[in-house]
This record gives structure tokens, C-alpha cells and sequence, in this order.
């Protein structure tokens, strides 16, 4: 048991309730007990004074790479949880491209235990829709949910067989999970290593075009819509994939979709001088593409802003623009880039800008938490929201450094992060 903690007088920014005022927030045994204006701490509580600060649900992570096992020297699970907890998240969701892949029940247990043992941040294994991502047949699913799986998805891998993306979320509605998938038509975006456009051209790389993803999204809608599946749509990058979440919505298709801090924020003119730590899988657009990924977030088409979290060590991004890896880390710099790019730039305010990062994803894969409602589990993020501060990879908790945010000027940070009503996260502590 953890006893009780009483949060006093903080500006409680709950969208999951529509609070957005000064309270107190008391968490008794792991649990949220109540959201009040003067509660009473119980005996031997222990007291954090916020005014002045934010009080949220705990945020959540839905899109995690952990490298654990078989790339531990990029990452391990359990200090990508620190790394997660240090950005204020109180629970991520672990993508199963590990070696081996998470394509069993002993590979999410493992996650699983794991993750406790790391005692930060909750972490929820996904596990691979088709045995070894290599999508010729389908993996244990029901196993994998059985053992703690909350999703399903072979994220590294699109899943190109239109029939066994069908048998996948038809079989995944028995367990009400979402099926996840990195859309990306492999035959059109061939040996491309950036975005297909004038930017590509100039540095003499071969690109992608947007219709690679675009054709590969409304295939999974036209699935989601045939089967009444969940489909969840990762690292949203086009104008033209936005719009058609748009459309199936309105359909009634069961879609929900996210945003990276990446794709929000910059675009392909940060691929020069070949900077690999702008290559990335979606790659980074064209300004018209990051304006209607903005726009789809600040109006819900896309309903989560997810890190995409994807450590590599310096070694391997110090190559050749074509020969590096994708990806970026995120963890550390998410909440800051969102403040300070979303929300001080009035692209949405901070309500919006917490649902994406807690109610959005919590109801995506449907997970505890995402509330501050009586009765959820006592996960709290702490935030000032006018703390300026610099991005300095090396004092990240990951492993990696690999963020093109380094020495960027931020505004806005965790203090704490509480899990289960116990800090995991103190600044400067």
C-alpha cells in the first residue's frame, strides 16, 4: 500500500470530466479518492503543494519503442520507463519489434515483468499481429491478450496482406482490442529514405511519396468499415491520410489515429545536410502536411499525440543519410514541444493538448488511467507549465540521445510524476 498523497491546490486540468480549476487531489492507496477544493489530508499523508502548477491524469504513451530483448544497448524496458516517467508519462505502450518479437504469450510476460520490476512508468506490452512480423500468419492473439497484450500490431512492418489484416481485426473484436498499423505501402515507397519532393531532390535522395502511406490508410479503413474492427492509424503524416480519417469518422468507421511530435512540428527542409537524426518512418513532410496533421489534432480527427519513442545508439545514426536507421527519441521532450509549439503557439489550448496525451490514448487501447475520476488508478502528472528549459540530450534518462531537439528552448515540464500514488518522477530530486 502507498498510503495517501494530497495534491494541494493546483490547477486540475481534467478533459475526462471537464474540470479546469483550482483543486485538491487526494490518492489513497494507489487510488483516486477525490477532487475537491479543501479536502482534509488523512493522517501521516503526504502533502505537495501545486499552486501555480498543473495537475493532469497521468499521461500515457500509446506508441513506445523499448528494444528489450535483443537491442538493450539502444534501450532496455526498464530505463525507457524512467525516460517516460522523467517526461511525465505515467504509462506506455511497448511496440513488440524486439529480438525476438513479441508474437507469444512468454514475450508479453516477460514486457510485463519487466516493467514492474522497473517500478516507473506502466508499461503495456503490444503484441505482433502476425507470427514474427513477417505477415504470413497470425500470431497467438488470444494468448497474447489473455497474458496482458492490450493491442495488437507489427509497427517496423506494415502488414501488407489485405486478407490477413482482415482476419486480424475481425479476430481481435472478440477481445475488444485495437489493431495498430504502420501504414505504408511498401511497392510505392520502394528504396525512398526521406520525403518524396523538391527537398529530396535537391540533396540527391530518393523519396517517398505521401501516397505510400495514403493508399496503405484507406485500405485499413475500408477493412475497419467491412469489419467493424478497431483500427488504430500510427505517425499520421499526410494531408490526404488526415482527410480520410476525417471521413470515416463521420462514417462511423472505428478509427481513432495519432500525431508524433515530429510530424507537428517540423518538415523535410530539416533533412539538410543530410541530418539523420531527421530520418524517420513516416518521414517528415511538406509544410501543407504538417499543417493538416495540426489542424487534425487541434480537431480530433487525430485523436492522440504519441512519441514514437525510438532509441538507436550513436553508432548507428553516425552513418550515411541512406544507410542510418529511422527514428527519433521522444519521451523526454514531448510534453515540453507540445507546450511550447501547440499550445503557446494557440494551436490548441491546454485542455486539447492533455486529452491527446492521456484521455485520447487511454481510450485508444483501452486503458486505465487517462482520469482523475474517483476510483481510477492514482496516476498523476505534476506540471509547470512556465518553466523554461533546454533540451540537452545528454542528460536524458534513455539511452539513446538521438533527437534532432537538442538545445532547443522550451516552456513547460513535468515535476512529478506519480504512479499508483507514488512519485516515480521528482525534478532535480
Amino acid at each position: 500500500m502507498s498510503g495517501a498523497l494530497l495534491i494541494r491546490g493546483g490547477r486540475v486540468v481534467d478533459p475526462s470530466q471537464s474540470i479546469d480549476e483550482i483543486r485538491d487531489v487526494l490518492v489513497v492507496d494507489g487510488v483516486l479518492a477525490e477532487v475537491a477544493q479543501g479536502i482534509d489530508p488523512p493522517e501521516g499523508a503526504r502533502e505537495i503543494e501545486a499552486k501555480g502548477l498543473v495537475v493532469t491524469p497521468g499521461l500515457i504513451d500509446v506508441h513506445v519503442h523499448l528494444r528489450e530483448p535483443g537491442g538493450e544497448h539502444k534501450e532496455t524496458i526498464a530505463t525507457g520507463a524512467r525516460a517516460a516517467a522523467a517526461g511525465g508519462f505515467t504509462a506506455v505502450c511497448a511496440m513488440p519489434n524486439t529480438d525476438p518479437v513479441v508474437d507469444d504469450p512468454a514475450g508479453v510476460g516477460f514486457v510485463l515483468a519487466q516493467g514492474v520490476a522497473a517500478g516507473a512508468a506502466r508499461v503495456y506490452p503490444v503484441g505482433a499481429i502476425s507470427v514474427g512480423q513477417e505477415g504470413k500468419r497470425l500470431a497467438a492473439i488470444g494468448e497474447m491478450v489473455g497474458a496482458g497484450a492490450v493491442g495488437i500490431t507489427d509497427d517496423g512492418n506494415p502488414v501488407m496482406d489485405s486478407g490477413l489484416m482482415r482476419r486480424a481485426m475481425e479476430y481481435a473484436q472478440a477481445f475488444d482490442i485495437p489493431v495498430a498499423d504502420h501504414p505504408e505501402d511498401l511497392g510505392l515507397s520502394g528504396v525512398g529514405v526521406m520525403n518524396e519532393g523538391l527537398v529530396a531532390t535537391r540533396l540527391g535522395l530518393h523519396g517517398k511519396p505521401n501516397a505510400s502511406e495514403d493508399v496503405h490508410i484507406v485500405r485499413d479503413l475500408m477493412l475497419a468499415d467491412l469489419t467493424g474492427g478497431r483500427i488504430h492509424l500510427q505517425h499520421v503524416s499526410t494531408a490526404y491520410g488526415v482527410e480520410a480519417i476525417r471521413l470515416a469518422k463521420a462514417r462511423g468507421v472505428r478509427v481513432t489515429a495519432e500525431a508524433t511530435p515530429h510530424h507537428l512540428i517540423l518538415t523535410d527542409e530539416r533533412v539538410e545536410g543530410f541530418d539523420t537524426h531527421a530520418k524517420m518512418n513516416p518521414p517528415l513532410r511538406s509544410s501543407e502536411d504538417r499543417e493538416a496533421v495540426r489542424e487534425g489534432l487541434a480537431d480530433g480527427t487525430l485523436d492522440v499525440f504519441a512519441t514514437d519513442h525510438a532509441p538507436h545508439h550513436y553508432d548507428e545514426k553516425e552513418q550515411a543519410f541512406a544507410d542510418a536507421p529511422n527514428g527519433i527519441v521522444g519521451l523526454e521532450t514531448a510534453l515540453g514541444l507540445g507546450l511550447t509549439h501547440l499550445v503557446g503557439e494557440g494551436l490548441i489550448d491546454l485542455p486539447t493538448l492533455i486529452h491527446r496525451m492521456s484521455v485520447g490514448p487511454a481510450d485508444a487501447f483501452g486503458l486505465p488511467g487517462g482520469t482523475l475520476a474517483p476510483g481510477s488508478p492514482g496516476d498523476v502528472t505534476i506540471i509547470d507549465p512556465e518553466e523554461a528549459w533546454t533540451v540537452d540530450r545528454e542528460v536524458f534518462l534513455s539511452k539513446s540521445h538521438n533527437t534532432p531537439f537538442h538545445g532547443w528552448e522550451l516552456k513547460g515540464r513535468a515535476l512529478f510524476t506519480i504512479v499508483g500514488g507514488v512519485v516515480v518522477w521528482q525534478a532535480g530530486a
